[in-house]
């Protein structure tokens, strides 16, 4: 049974990939619409494919650098003395996840460029047309994401247990680990380093376009949004792919992953103490659990139907969560079929309610992110009323519902962290309430192995939640090709409400990314200590200056971060709004919309395009290389130095998608016909309380989660570098 298993889960894992096929093939076979409409998904799909090209270009040089430190430095000591060269194992598992995340990015975008035509074409049949087939064309991401994830994972595992069998690599180290989890560990660090590249520089590039496009389109000249007079429009629907489908991709793809390298990790730790002969199960519990999710998020795919057209909000949050409900079920029978009866696990129920406490957490995380966002609610509707008295106040209005809304998160995080915790302490002592004896290592790593199933479990869904999220790029497209090409009012409401449901729908999955970046970080940060010999009954010393010193830096080391991306968008943005002022100005007849002038689209994708690229790479850098610094300096500095980064991470992610997400509504609130409509000076307000927000939800939060992750997987990664 142990050898079956990970041939079943890579199995699961070539069937979210052989559905995502099947989608891509559905969604290419469908009409794309009229030339007008086909020649501008064309500008659109070559400003993508150019972008990825150079971004992906750009990024490689660096990640084979990390690779060749890999190659030629990290090295294992034995208790017999010598060492092993495991990082020539963790290096090719390392370009070997780098490439599977870049995969991403070329999959969802060919798809989701393609697909954003043929939506407004289905738009014209009805809206239950339009939303299946951008859904499925968002399912292709989801799906790849999954699907690629797991197969990987499980392809690493298999080659250093099955087929290679290298005895170097099999051997213990001088702390007791065996040094598989490692090298699953460096596939899970090429995931977070392509994925980090490609959410700054694809936040970097959306937010250019879409300040430029707003500022100068909507603010000084008057024009609607997607209006082809606006130069920026094209850069601005480019951006939209770039950011929410190649970016959340590869952010979702290496949380993906990282939940599962965690828990693989610890339950090496876990099992190997309890019972040896088992530690092959605390390792495949989490690739069985990431395996029925693939197959859940298959099944919820066909929860949206057209019979819900009516309100594809609701549609979407059916498949969502459909899928929830789906994985807890499975999950409950897979708990119950490895740990059953086993031996060092009196109550392996625990694990299971430690799995569910992370689902609902990051279930319930996105709803906050829903009542802070959605004009639904009164946080909205106060922010955009905050617009008629100006801009300032619409920007302080804006900033108070961010910091607001970190409070809610934190509180279900860390609930969801105690009862993970507490679950997990309890399947392996049988005691609820810490009393002598619970201190053990067994109890603490039982617990945390524990906090990292709820990391598994937050996103055993994240197929459908890809999906839901790719959908919102692929509708906001439709909306702006309908525009562009002059569809009748009817053809652009349907995308509008498609569009409309895409926003909020974002919104949730952002909360939930950064939320299971949370727990995820959590549990890498515990294999992390392992790895370097810090005492978990003692934990992270600060009665150790080194420890104080680095947990100031750590802290810090986000808003810093924030700022590199914050300005990186207002250089590249500035360079963009004096372009689009000049085609306004040089070019006759383009602003009053002349028969036959076009503008030059080119330039701004141009112009988005090398912004991105020269100044995502100083923020990226700084994440990879910064803990590899501080741990040759002092591993209790760099444990000070992740737990600062990951607190401060957390709460500024939430903080600045929240009050992004809530600037946005507001604006398509005021839009809507409310408070006075388009037009108006309280609309202006908003739009540049909107600009103001764009980079905080799409570029400097989203990079938050990512970044914690980064730091903590490299620490753990380059260990025994540290140690040696």
């Amino acid at each position: 049974m142990e050898s079956a298993w990970p041939y079943i889960t890579m199995t699961l894992g070539i069937l979210g990939m052989g559905m995502a096929g099947i989608y891509a093939w559905w969604v290419l076979r469908q009409d794309p619409g009229d030339e007008k409409m086909q020649d501008i998904s064309r500008h659109i799909q070559e400003g993508a494919a150019a972008f990825l090209k150079r971004e992906y270009s750009t990024a490689i040089g660096f990640l084979v650098l990390v690779a060749a430190a890999m190659f030629f430095f990290i090295k294992a000591d034995l208790p017999s003395g010598g060492s092993i060269p495991i990082g020539r194992y963790e290096a090719l598992a390392y370009l070997f996840g780098v490439f599977c995340s870049g995969s991403i990015g070329v999959i969802g975008m060919y798809v989701s460029t393609r697909a954003n035509c043929r939506t407004t074409q289905a738009a014209k049949t009805g809206m239950g047309s339009a939303l299946r087939l951008a859904f499925r064309g968002g399912s292709v991401t989801g799906l790849s994401v999954v699907g690629i994830g797991l197969f990987g994972v499980s392809l690493v595992y298999l080659l250093m247990t099955e087929w290679w069998k290298p005895d170097t690599v099999l051997q213990v180290t001088t702390l007791g680990r065996n040094s598989v989890p490692d090298v699953v560990a460096a596939f899970g660090l090429g995931a977070s380093s392509i994925a980090l590249f490609a959410r700054v520089g694809g936040g970097i590039f959306t937010k250019a376009a879409d300040v430029g496009a707003d500022l100068v389109g909507k603010v000084e000249a008057g024009i609607p949004e997607d209006d082809p007079r606006n130069p920026a429009v094209i850069a601005d629907n480019v951006g939209d792919n770039v950011g929410d489908v190649a970016g959340m991709g590869a952010d979702l793809y290496e949380s993906y992953v990282g939940s599962i390298v965690a828990p693989v990790a610890l339950g090496a730790i876990l099992f190997a103490g309890l019972a040896p002969n088992n530690e092959w199960k605390g390792m495949i519990l989490p690739l069985a659990i990431a395996g029925v999710g693939v197959v859940c998020s298959i099944l919820a795919s066909f929860l949206v139907r057209s019979k819900a057209s009516a309100h594809p909000g609701r549609s979407l949050s059916i498949a969502t969560y459909g899928s929830a409900i789906l994985t807890t079920i499975a999950a409950f029978f897979l708990v119950a079929l490895f740990l059953k009866d086993m031996q060092g696990i009196p109550h392996p129920i625990g694990f299971f309610i430690s799995i569910v406490a992370g689902l609902s957490a990051g279930m319930l995380i996105g709803q906050v992110s829903e009542f802070y966002t959605s004009d639904r609610f009164p946080i909205v509707k106060n922010l955009a009323k905050s617009s008629e008295t100006g801009t300032a106040t619409n920007i302080l209005a804006g900033i108070a519902a961010g910091m607001q809304s970190t409070t809610g998160s934190i509180l279900l995080l860390v609930a969801a962290i105690a009862a993970a915790f507490l679950a997990g302490r309890w399947a392996v002592t049988g005691a609820w309430v810490m009393g002598t004896g619970e201190l053990s290592t067994t109890g603490i790593t039982g617990g945390i192995y524990g906090i990292a199933l709820a990391a598994i479990g937050m996103l055993s869904t994240t197929g459908t939640v890809v999906a839901v999220d790719a959908y919102g790029p692929i509708a906001d497209n439709a909306g702006g090709i309908s525009e562009m090409s002059h569809q009748p009012p009817e053809v652009r409401q349907i995308t509008d409400s498609l569009d409309s449901a895409g926003n909020t729908t974002a919104a949730i999955a952002k909360g939930f990314a950064i939320a299971s970046a949370g727990v995820t970080a959590l549990a890498l940060f515990r294999a992390f200590t392992d790895a370097v010999g810090i005492d978990s009954a003692v934990g992270v010393d600060l009665t150790k200056y080194t420890t104080v010193i680095g947990l100031f830096l750590g802290a810090a080391f986000p808003f810093l971060f924030s700022s590199l991306a914050i300005n990186a968008v207002g250089k590249a943005a500035n360079k963009m709004v004096e372009e689009v002022r000049r085609q306004f100005k040089e070019i006759p007849g383009l602003l009053e919309g002349k028969e036959g002038v076009k503008a030059e689209y080119a330039r701004c994708v141009d112009i988005s395009t090398k912004g991105a690229l020269r100044y995502m790479v100083t923020p990226a850098s700084i994440a990879v290389i910064s803990p590899i610094a501080i741990g040759l300096w002092n591993v209790d500095a760099l444990a000070g130095y992740l737990a600062g980064a990951l607190v401060v991470g957390f709460l500024m992610a939430i903080f600045m998608a929240n009050a992004g997400g809530a600037w946005d509504n507001a604006k398509k609130f005021i839009e809507s016909g409310n408070l006075g409509g388009k037009g108006t000076p309280t609309h202006a307000a908003a739009v540049v309380g909107d600009t103001v927000g764009d980079p905080f939800k799409d570029t400097a939060g989203p990079c938050m989660n990512i970044m914690i992750k980064v730091m903590t997987v490299i620490a753990l990664v380059f260990a025994p570098l540290f140690i040696r």
